[in-house]
């Protein structure tokens, strides 16, 4: 981040309202500035190129250029923010298109006020921003069968999960649910240093490429209920 003090959120939704409900919430929230709005895609790459955000909350379904087609852009500046997509039900296949195009993750636009907070910090962080309204219904669609869908999840479950310590596979499930390190601490009573230790093993022994990866594996292995 630019500041480490502050994280740098750029808003991008085609509904006023919307915007300015989030835009409250953030303001109310430690450490966190919204530098920039915008009401479609272009508009958040401009936006977003002039005032290098940590984080950018867009919306899938804008004009111009909706954000399915801002998130290659607003990713190829450096440094690239963190992005985000704001989401409702129904939208699974997009949420796919989404992540598979480098998102990192979605979130529910009726999640609460505390809940919007955590995942700007989270991924501020580094976190996979995993809402679980819609996680399971995501994971499904993505472990449905297609050649882009098997090329997602990393091959051989079983023989991958049989290097993880018993803590690992316990931090693993938690990531098919969507959690962040600080849920995952919290229920796990460690602390959030640990939790990130543990994911880096994950990854490491599972040839995941990012947490999202990992959370397909837990799906497809049968370790979320």
């Amino acid at each position: 981040m630019t500041d480490q003090a502050t994280i740098r959120v750029l808003l991008a939704d085609d509904e006023e309202m919307i915007r300015h409900g989030v835009r409250l919430i953030l303001r109310h929230a430690d450490g966190i500035e919204v530098v920039g709005e915008a009401a479609n895609g272009a508009e958040a790459v401009e936006l977003a190129t002039e005032h290098r955000p940590d984080v950018a909350l867009v919306d899938i379904r804008m004009p111009v250029l909706d954000g399915l087609a801002a998130i290659e852009p607003l990713l190829a500046l450096d440094p690239a923010p963190k992005v985000v997509m704001l989401t409702t039900f129904g939208e699974e296949d997009n949420v796919t298109r989404a992540l598979r195009a480098g998102a990192s993750g979605f979130l529910l636009k009726d999640e609460g006020p505390q809940e919007l907070i955590s995942a700007v910090r989270a991924a501020a962080a580094g976190d996979a921003v995993l809402s679980p309204g819609v996680t399971g219904a995501v994971i499904k669609r993505m472990l449905r069968g297609t050649p882009a869908a098997a090329a997602a999840v990393p091959t051989a479950p079983d023989q991958r999960l049989a290097q993880l310590t018993g803590r690992e596979r316990e931090v693993l499930a938690m990531l098919g649910e969507g959690l962040s390190n600080q849920e995952i601490g919290r229920r796990l009573g460690i602390g959030v240093g640990t939790v990130k230790t543990h994911v880096g093993g994950i990854l490491e022994k599972t040839g995941s490429d990012s947490r999202v990866q990992a959370a397909l594996l837990a799906h497809r292995a049968g370790l979320v209920g």
